[in-house]
């Protein structure tokens, strides 16, 4: 999905990797496989890295840094494959290879995982490596209606001329909410002096509903029977049982998704609940695994109600895929593949807000000398 955001214009791909042979099974079909390199980060050899890149891209494995993770932080398993992916860039900045830019996403826990420790662990290699950066929270749901914020961090090198329309003289509200401030805060001062408040434009506001994006007959689920539908809505609280009848008067069509929870009530009993939303933003798309539940959704016209799972095809257009990509036939490696996503016109933002314009200043003072 980095991929498939930035390739839109004069950008090329000279490597990629994963790790899950499955991802890279579904990359390889719809981008080719000449620059995949599947297999561990941590046995990766600078010589498998072709040539200079201008951008190196990372979505590391949140489940270590989520707020709903077991805590391990960068020590973690599967976070803590960012390391010996670092230990790769600083490798190719000893070959005088370094990226120009480095750009990281992740989960937003990361901002208090190990109360900022891993925040900062992750600022301090940049700035041990010659970086100048910043992070930004920005919110799938700018460009989709899909409620997904994500961390992402951008590098430059600190040699580089950098635009002053892309710096900001302190943070915005809208890309550097009270977490990440808290978090900047923390850090020591020789890595706040590397610190840059990237400046970004506001989008113009989105007009796709959630159920602009539903299937009348999906494929790859079926419809609920209507005695699931009826357990579903028979675990709901009152508060939300209310949200379905006011959903039957709206005039049209209404999808709402579920998730299902485990509460406590005033004795102290556990049990299983249906919650429903029906704003027409998706929630976050989870991969199936570590207690998250496959999203379930709740489609309401007039007194019809109707169930189902969302559909691979809806789980790829709420990650803004084009309806061309092909997706893995399996329903679950095509939920864990969308699940473990990043939002692609996330990434067409950050490429035309950031990287595009570094990029420029670098040439045209190159162009200049």
């Amino acid at each position: 999905m980095a991929h498939a955001g930035l390739c839109t214009g004069d950008w090329t791909c000279l490597f990629a990797n994963d790790f899950d042979r499955k991802k890279c099974e579904t990359y390889a079909r719809n981008w080719g496989g000449d620059a995949l390199l599947c297999g561990d980060v941590a046995e990766l050899k600078p010589a498998d890295l072709p040539a200079k890149a201008n951008l190196v891209w990372a979505s590391f494995p949140c489940q270590d840094l989520s707020l709903a993770g077991n805590g391990a932080g960068l020590r973690g398993e599967r976070s803590g494959t960012f390391w010996p992916f670092w230990r790769l860039m600083d490798s190719l900045i000893a070959e005088q290879r370094a990226p120009d830019i480095i750009a990281l996403e992740n989960v937003s826990g990361t901002l208090t995982s190990h109360g900022g420790k891993d925040f900062e662990a992750i600022c301090n290699s940049f700035v041990q490596s010659g970086y100048r950066f910043g992070a930004a929270v920005i919110d799938a749901a700018l460009f989709l209606p899909h409620s997904r914020p994500r961390l992402f961090f951008v590098g430059i090198r600190e040699d580089a001329i950098i635009p002053s329309f892309v710096m900001g003289s302190s943070p915005a509200e809208q890309w550097h909410p009270k977490a990440l401030r808290a978090a900047y805060r923390q850090l020591p001062d020789v890595i706040k002096d590397r610190w840059i408040w990237w400046h970004l434009t506001p989008p113009a506001i989105s007009n796709t509903r959630f159920a602009d994006l539903i299937e009348d007959a999906p494929l790859s689920v079926p419809w609920h029977s209507a005695e699931v539908t009826e357990k579903l809505l028979s675990m709901m609280s009152g508060v939300n049982l209310d949200k379905v009848r006011h959903a039957k008067h709206f005039g049209r069509k209404v999808v709402g998704t579920i998730y299902k929870r485990t509460r406590v009530d005033v004795g102290g009993q556990k049990s299983q609940r249906a919650e429903v939303r029906f704003d027409d933003i998706a929630g976050c798309l989870r991969t199936p695994g570590g207690g998250s539940s496959r999203q379930i959704i709740l489609v309401v016209e007039g007194q019809s109600v109707k169930s189902r799972l969302i559909s691979s095809r809806e789980a790829a257009r709420l990650m803004g895929l084009s309806e061309d990509y092909s997706l893995p036939e399996n329903y679950n490696e095509a939920y864990h593949l969308l699940g473990d996503g990043v939002a692609v016109p996330v990434v067409h933002y950050l490429t035309e807000q950031l990287f595009e314009p570094l990029l420029r200043a670098k040439y045209q003072m190159k162009a200049a000398a």
